[in-house]
């Protein structure tokens, strides 16, 4: 009865979609409202002409009134998507709104992969190619802390100002959010292939690290702060308070699942084919991509082990010598418009870091009012962990360690 009722709604979805052009594969993976259409949107906060010149408080010459443009780096799958999937609605509107085009770019698979291609153009003060870019919080805390990104100017910003959630404000390595505005939310859990698993449910990282019936089909992220943060949980360590014997019990016993065989390989994004394929039949995976897959194989299965589950925060900051900071700050700005915040969750289904957007969530499709993995309850929230804040010595000793496991997978 329950799969038959998943079943209509996945039909109601994908008529949704259809009703608004030929899907493509991508917008065949999206949630029920997300390809509707924005002309109702209201106004972009602090519409007022770019400021030519130099750039508040960073002495870097901003081309944003002469050249209306954002270059954007972000990840695969995470923002909305037309009948034609290189069409995206939200920014489509938001250009005809400000005459601001947005060159959006999906180049972002995994953090360290990312952080190769522009840290030889951080490290010499060349501009990267990008006035905009999207990373996980330790990434962007490694930027910030080595000055790397630019400061934001709050004047562009009045609804992110006002808009973020409070769960989003007060992170140790940006406080006052003052260099970054978060993307998305994250939870990182485990997704099974049912028919992969025969049927069976995979919940713990005991089974995807020890389970024989899974040698050789376990996906692991590259993404350290995840890996290692659900194989603490699981042996009963908080990943906000391990020591440096933790670390290494942990990644002791990821080391004999490797040398066993039991883990296929490490993935960022690009896990997606394999699992819907069934080449890995289960994998640690971030929990938005579950409703994106399921509405294309309804045998990918969530679970959150009873030790609970990693959260972490993809964010936006603009990278030192980007030539168009105001207009990158008026992207950040309208993302934080309640109506444009929900489409874009209902489309990714990811956690939404803007207040009010229930209320316009609702208008899209009830359902994703109140999906926790979206607007997390109190039973959500107290399921998740985030992975402690590493000195600068530790990150890089975790890292290259972590990156030795790797490669031996």
């Amino acid at each position: 009865m329950e799969q038959h009722h998943q079943r209509q709604q996945r039909d109601a979805i994908l008529r949704t979609l259809t009703s608004h052009g030929a899907p493509t594969r991508r917008s065949m993976l999206r949630a029920a409202g997300a390809a509707l259409a924005l002309g109702g949107v209201g106004g972009v906060g602090g519409c007022a002409v770019p400021l030519e010149g130099k750039s508040a408080d960073s002495g870097i010459e901003d081309f944003s009134g002469e050249e209306r443009l954002v270059n954007f780096s972000n990840w695969p799958g995470y923002i909305d998507v037309g009948a034609d999937r290189d069409r995206h609605p939200t920014l489509e509107t938001f250009r005809r709104r400000t005459g601001i085009r947005v060159a959006y770019t999906e180049d972002v698979n995994s953090n360290a992969e990312f952080f190769d291609r522009i840290q030889r153009q951080l490290k010499a003060g060349q501009d990267t190619g990008r006035d905009l870019i999207c990373v996980t919080d330790w990434l962007a805390a490694r930027l910030v802390r080595n000055g790397w990104v630019q400061k934001l100017d709050v004047s562009n910003l009045a609804n992110a100002y006002a808009n973020l959630s409070a769960q989003f404000r007060g992170f140790d390595w940006d406080p006052a959010r003052l260099y970054s505005y978060p993307w998305t939310g994250i939870f990182t859990v485990i997704v099974h292939n049912d028919k992969a698993t025969e049927w069976r449910r995979i919940d713990s990282m005991e089974q995807l690290l020890e389970d024989p019936r899974l040698k050789g089909r376990v996906g692991l992220l590259t993404e350290m702060r995840d890996t290692i943060g659900m194989t603490l949980l699981d042996m009963g360590v908080r990943p906000e308070q391990f020591t440096d014997d933790d670390f290494h019990a942990a990644l002791a016993r990821l080391q004999r699942a490797v040398d066993r065989g039991q883990i296929r390989r490490f993935t960022g994004n690009d896990y997606i084919d394999d699992l819907a394929k069934g080449d890995i039949a289960a994998c640690l995976a971030w929990a938005g991509d579950l409703v994106q897959l399921q509405v294309d194989n309804p045998a990918i299965t969530l679970a959150i082990p009873d030790a609970g589950c990693m959260a972490s925060t993809d964010n936006l900051l603009i990278p030192n010598e980007a030539r168009h900071k105001r207009n990158a700050e008026r992207l950040i700005n309208y993302y934080y418009e309640p109506n444009v915040a929900a489409r874009l969750a209902a489309w990714i289904n990811y956690v939404c870091p803007v207040d009010g957007v229930r209320e316009e969530l609702a208008k899209i499709d009830p359902r994703l009012a109140k999906n926790p993995l979206i607007l997390p309850d109190e039973k959500m929230t107290e399921r998740s962990h985030v992975f402690r804040s590493l000195t600068a010595d530790e990150e890089t000793t975790y890292e290259k360690e972590f990156g030795r496991l790797i490669d031996a997978a």
